[in-house]
């Protein structure tokens, strides 16, 4: 069993930028960004494979936020720059065994439990 603890999370203005981190308690393989707001699915924001070679994100946020990943530190990054108040949500770190990237919620092994994102205008 893999723990997942997310940090960086907060209130910031539009235009802002925050840097969330997600430390995992041992070695993981793909890990993932998720966001959600209250009534709607959560919602894939960026994926990344073992190795940190290969990321993809959503449409929505491409070329404002960046994942990376630390293998030595066992820690997921999420830089967010240019941050909009359609931004505004729960952002949770996931992890899967696997070492290929994956998007679905449901091929996820692991989650931690959330930090609140809160983007005023």
């Amino acid at each position: 069993q893999v723990r997942l603890v997310e940090s960086g999370g907060g209130l910031v203005q539009a235009g802002g930028s925050l840097r969330l981190s997600c430390v995992a308690s041992g070695r993981t393989g793909a890990m993932g960004w998720f966001r959600q707001v209250p009534g709607k699915e959560r919602e894939v924001v960026a994926a990344i494979n073992w190795s940190g070679g290969t990321t993809k994100y959503a449409d929505h946020v491409k070329g404002r936020f960046t994942i990376s990943r630390d293998n030595v530190k066992n820690t997921l990054y999420l830089q967010m720059n240019s941050l909009k108040p359609e931004d505004t949500a729960v952002y949770y770190c996931a992890a899967d065994r696997e070492i290929y990237l994956v998007l679905s919620t449901w091929e996820y092994d692991y989650w931690g439990q959330g930090t609140q994102v809160t983007v005023s205008s």
